[in-house]
């Protein structure tokens, strides 16, 4: 093995540089083709301003807009701020920690980078289960869906998320939190262990127990507007379609979030938080994050009033007085 003031070279002849050249205690990596580093930054960076945009559309529309003011939209709302967060924070450097094996962004963000990760993925799920919740009881008691449900219930309920979100993310966490260098060998790397345990509750709380929440709601959803269907009248009718639009929008969005989901946890069971397997969890982490692109382009497929909001908002028109008043239904004129 040859040594040089950049790094060395191995038996195989493959150059592998320190993370710090100046430091002795430095981490080594190996080179990899410069065209693969281009194509996964150039992939990174699209996939993460993508996300940062359509989120943004989403919170400004649901903001801005007086029509979207609605208790569901509220919790869109809170789901678009977490994936806006994940498109800000997470998808950038779980992207890096794709293709750069070496820490570049210091010991503190070692440890808190883990808590904003666990805290958002949580957040959005308690997300998801409210929204099921909601859609279930605008579904299946509509009459008296605006007396159990009003935007402060759901304001109040997407606090309780996120305060339990962070209070359970920093339970998992606690002692990577407190001691992050325990597990590191040399300086430049951010190692995350997560033991059994840990990883059995979050499979259980994260998993099983949503699946076992979300997935009987929406079933006893399509049961309900089946049987709704069979005694619409005229004045109910364009009610109960809007109300099963909204339901069959937010499935999608649910189902394709637990598809993200259920991979990290297949993988995590098996294979455990080992270093040895860092590529594969980093791998599961970028998939759960690339979910925060994926409901944006669900509400511009299935929701009309985000297609017209975001031309409105594209083309600089809610700047105009009253724009908030805009109507965002053309086919209710």
């Amino acid at each position: 093995m040859e040594v040089s003031d950049w790094g060395v070279t191995n038996v195989d002849n493959q150059t592998v540089q320190y993370c710090f050249p100046d430091n002795n205690l430095s981490c080594t990596k190996s080179i990899r083709p410069e065209a693969e580093y281009i194509v996964v930054y150039i992939f990174i960076s699209v996939t993460s301003v993508f996300t940062v945009f359509l989120n943004l559309l989403v919170i400004v529309s649901i903001s801005h807009f007086k029509q979207l003011h609605t208790p569901t939209n509220v919790l869109i709302l809170s789901l678009a701020v977490a994936d806006l967060i994940a498109g800000l924070i997470l998808m950038p450097v779980q992207g890096m920690k794709l293709i750069e094996p070496c820490w570049y962004f210091g010991e503190i963000f070692c440890s808190i980078f883990p808590l904003i990760l666990y805290v958002i993925v949580v957040a959005s799920l308690g997300n998801m289960i409210i929204i099921s919740v909601d859609r279930y009881i605008a579904v299946n008691d509509p009459l008296r869906y605006p007396l159990k449900v009003n935007t402060n219930r759901v304001v109040v309920s997407i606090v309780v998320n996120w305060l339990f979100s962070f209070v359970y993310s920093f339970y998992l966490l606690y002692d990577f939190l407190l001691h992050p260098e325990r597990n590191h060998t040399c300086i430049g790397e951010c190692v995350l262990v997560v033991t059994l345990e840990n990883i059995i509750i979050d499979t259980l709380v994260c998993l099983v127990a949503p699946c076992c929440i979300i997935i009987p709601l929406y079933m006893k959803i399509c049961f309900v507007a089946k049987r709704q269907a069979k005694h619409l009248n005229s004045v109910t009718e364009k009610k109960a379609k809007s109300e099963k639009k909204a339901a069959r929008t937010l499935g999608i969005v649910v189902m394709v979030y637990l598809l993200f989901w259920m991979p990290y946890y297949i993988v995590t069971l098996s294979f455990g938080h080992d270093e040895n397997d860092a590529l594969i969890i980093n791998v599961m982490y970028w998939m759960l994050c690339m979910n925060s692109c994926m409901n944006p382009l669900i509400y511009a497929m299935f929701y009309q009033w985000f297609r017209v909001s975001a031309k409105y908002i594209l083309t600089l028109k809610i700047f105009e007085p009253s724009s908030e008043y805009f109507n965002l239904f053309p086919e209710e004129k």
